[in-house]
């Protein structure tokens, strides 16, 4: 069974969707729309845009987001997903491309997100690291055991999880994780604490947005990255949607629910080739590649 899957924030790069702007006309069609909808020509950013304009979080989403959905148009009919699931972000664009939001709504969202999220990583300044070569139980212990906020924030593949808190919460725990025999406590560079506490801010505003917003029953099961399971009631995708701001992103999880329900076959839609590479590492055997 063929499953698609879509990339979150990091992903970017300056270049993105240029030659599919070029060579496909339903994308053509979609970024010039998008211009329109954000009210400033996005596609310049990603075409052209100096590395530090296109990392800030209310450009990032939305291109990213943009150049997965215009890559899963660009397919036509041959786009025929039994399931789909996406990275954090990359959850809005699995619901377009599963049809549960309509391109014009998700890309709404998708803004609303980039921006409360910004704002609410500076109102409540936090921090994130990449932890490698550790049990996700010894992470989620010792992250527990400590008086700041920090929190498992990406299950991303046995070995290699995240975490997300306030920058001391985030420090101690480098500390303490080195110290419990991580290979690597690696900071992020980033602009919040993405999936942790300090994110409810935004998931206020994300919240009203998405209640007003009108979804449908997708033509395949979406799996979420707060359920890990394939979702297909508008009402608990919305539910879904709302929590995983302030939730962990269990990719881990989902990748192994999708297999088990026959998923035998990946390819991930988006800049760049990570969750090609986190696919392999949860599971050796199934086939994975990529359309950038």
């Amino acid at each position: 069974m063929n499953a698609y899957v879509f990339p979150g924030q990091g992903a970017q790069f300056t270049g993105m969707g240029k030659s599919l702007y070029e060579t496909s006309a339903e994308a053509k069609q979609l970024l010039d729309q998008a211009n329109e909808i954000l009210g400033f020509r996005i596609t310049d950013i990603m075409f052209t845009g100096a590395d530090e304009e296109l990392r800030q979080t209310k450009v990032t989403q939305p291109a990213i987001f943009l150049h997965s959905v215009a890559l899963s148009k660009s397919l036509g009919e041959n786009f025929h997903p039994a399931m789909t699931a996406g990275h954090s972000l990359g959850e809005f664009s699995a619901l377009v491309a599963a049809g549960a939001l309509q391109f014009e709504d998700a890309l709404q969202l998708v803004y609303k997100r980039a921006l409360a999220m910004q704002k609410a990583g500076e109102q409540n300044p936090g921090a994130m690291a990449a932890i490698l070569a550790l049990p996700d139980e010894t992470v989620a212990e010792i992250c527990a055991g400590i008086d700041d906020i920090v929190v498992p924030a990406n299950y991303n593949c046995p070995g290699q999880i995240v975490i997300s808190g306030t920058v001391n919460g985030v420090e101690k725990a480098c500390e303490l994780l080195k110290a419990a025999g991580a290979k690597r406590a690696l900071k992020l560079n980033v602009s919040g604490a993405f999936h942790s506490p300090l994110m409810s801010p935004a998931k206020e505003e994300l919240e009203k947005a998405i209640h007003s917003t009108k979804f449908s029953a997708p033509r395949c099961p979406v799996y979420q990255n707060v359920s890990t399971h394939g979702e297909t009631d508008p009402d608990i995708i919305k539910k879904n949607l709302i929590s995983q701001l302030t939730s962990p992103v269990r990719w881990t999880q989902s990748v192994q629910n999708m297999i088990a329900d026959g998923a035998d076959n990946f390819t991930e839609l988006g800049p760049g080739n990570v969750l090609q590479g986190l696919i392999g590492k949860i599971n050796k055997e199934v086939e994975t590649q990529g359309l950038s």
